[in-house]
C-alpha cells in the first residue's frame, strides 16, 4: 500500500466544479486585484472566525509582518516568540528590526508555555507572539492575562490552527491583531500562497489594509510607506468555496487522529499528541514523539508510508540566525522536539484501511 504523506485528491474531487466555476467568474468579471471576491471572502472569514475583520494579504509571512508594523513594533523593541515553530514568525521580528526573544515550550502540548514568559519580560518587550502549532490552541486566557498586566500587544499565529478553539473562543480571536496562512498544506489552504490578519479593532484593521496595498487607500495617493501584499482575486474565489467544507475536513482530522491514538494506544516507547484542558485540536498535523525517530521513519517510508519533520532544526541553531550567538543546549526542549518528533500522514478522505495499515506498520516495527 502506498499513502503519501499529503494529499489533496479527496478534498479537490468535493470541489472541483465549484472550484472551476469560481475561476470561469473570476476570469469573466475582468477584475483581479482587491474587487469583489476579496471582499466577500474576508467577510466570510471574518464572519467564521467570528471577528469583526478580516484583512487578505499575500502569504502568511507578510500577515505577521503587517500586524508587527501596525501595532508600531520595530528596532529597539522585544518580541517574545516560542522556540519550537516554523522560522516565518522568527523571520517576522527581523523584518521589523525588532529583537527575538525565545520562549520554550510545555513539552506536552509543544506550545508556548505561560509559565516561563514573565520571565522573559524587561521594559523593551513589547508584543508576545503564541503560534497554536500543529492545530492546537495554545493558553491564551492566561496568555492574555500576562499581556494585560505588563501592557503588552498579542499576536496570534493562526497559520495552523484555522477553527481550533480554547475555552469555547476560536484563535485567531484572542490577540489584538492575528496572522494567519492559507499555504496549500494548511487545514483552509488555497492554489498557492495566500494570507489574512484578524481584529476586532477597526483601527488596527485600516492600518493594515493600508500597509498591504503601497499604504494606499484611493490609487496614486499614499499615506504611509506599505508594501504590496494583496491577497489576488481567484485566491479568494477559492478560499470562498473552500471554508464552506473547513467545519467538516477538521471533524474528519479529528477522527482520523482518534483512531490513531487508539490504534497506537500503549506502543512501547511512542509518545502520542496530547490535547491541553480546554483546547479542541484541529490536528493539522499528527505528531507523534520517539528516540528512534529516524529510523521509524526509514521503516514508514520503505512500507510507502509518507511522513514529515515538523520541524529538523530550531530556529535557534538555523544557520540564518547564527549572528544571534545561541548554541545547542540554550533551548533543550525546542531541540528535543526537533530530534524526536514525527508526523503520520493525516489527509481528509484517508479509509480506515489506510489508517490501520500506518498503525500496524508503526506496532510492527516496536513489536
Amino acid at each position: 500500500m502506498n499513502i503519501p504523506f499529503l494529499s489533496f485528491s479527496s478534498q479537490n474531487n468535493l470541489v472541483e466544479a465549484e472550484i472551476r466555476a469560481a475561476f470561469d467568474r473570476v476570469f469573466q468579471n475582468k477584475w483581479y486585484i482587491l474587487g469583489k471576491e476579496v471582499g466577500d471572502f474576508e467577510n466570510a472569514y471574518a464572519a467564521f472566525n467570528k471577528v469583526q475583520h478580516c484583512i487578505g494579504v499575500g502569504n502568511g509571512l507578510d500577515a505577521l509582518c503587517i500586524a508587527l508594523r501596525v501595532l508600531e513594533v520595530g528596532e529597539g523593541n522585544e518580541v517574545i516568540v516560542p522556540s519550537n515553530t516554523f522560522i516565518a514568525t522568527w523571520l517576522a521580528i527581523s523584518q521589523v528590526r525588532a529583537t527575538i526573544v525565545p520562549v520554550e515550550p510545555n513539552k506536552d502540548t509543544y506550545n508556548l508555555d505561560p509559565r516561563l514568559i514573565e520571565a522573559a519580560i524587561t521594559p523593551k518587550t513589547k508584543a508576545i507572539i503564541p503560534v497554536h502549532l500543529y492545530g492546537q490552541a495554545c493558553q491564551m486566557d492566561a496568555i492574555m492575562q500576562i499581556a494585560h498586566k505588563h501592557n503588552l500587544f498579542v499576536i496570534e499565529d493562526n497559520a495552523q490552527a484555522q477553527g481550533s478553539i480554547y475555552n469555547n473562543k476560536l484563535t485567531g480571536s484572542f490577540g489584538h491583531v492575528n496572522a494567519t496562512s492559507f499555504y496549500p498544506t494548511k487545514n483552509l489552504g488555497a492554489y498557492g500562497d495566500a494570507g489574512a490578519l484578524t481584529t476586532n479593532d477597526a483601527g488596527l484593521a485600516q492600518k493594515a489594509s493600508l500597509l498591504r496595498n503601497y499604504g494606499s487607500e484611493k490609487k496614486y495617493y499614499n499615506e504611509v510607506i506599505g508594501i504590496n501584499s494583496r491577497l489576488d482575486e481567484l485566491q479568494a474565489a477559492f478560499l470562498s468555496v473552500k471554508l464552506k467544507y473547513l467545519s467538516g475536513w477538521i471533524d474528519e482530522r479529528r477522527k482520523i487522529a482518534a483512531t490513531y491514538s487508539q490504534q497506537l494506544a500503549g506502543t512501547s516507547k511512542l509518545i502520542l499528541p496530547v490535547t491541553a484542558p480546554g483546547a479542541k485540536h484541529v490536528y493539522h498535523l499528527y505528531v507523534i514523539r520517539t528516540e528512534r525517530r529516524d529510523a521509524l521513519e526509514k521503516h514508514l517510508n520503505n512500507n510507502g508510508i509518507g511522513t514529515g519533520i515538523h520541524y529538523p532544526v530550531p530556529a535557534h541553531l538555523q544557520k540564518a540566525y547564527g549572528h544571534l550567538g545561541y548554541q545547542k543546549g540554550d533551548f533543550p526542549i525546542a531541540e528535543e522536539l526537533a530530534e524526536t518528533c514525527l508526523s503520520l500522514p493525516l489527509n481528509p478522505g484517508m479509509s480506515d484501511e489506510e489508517i490501520e495499515y500506518v498503525t500496524k506498520t508503526i506496532n510492527k516495527f516496536y513489536a
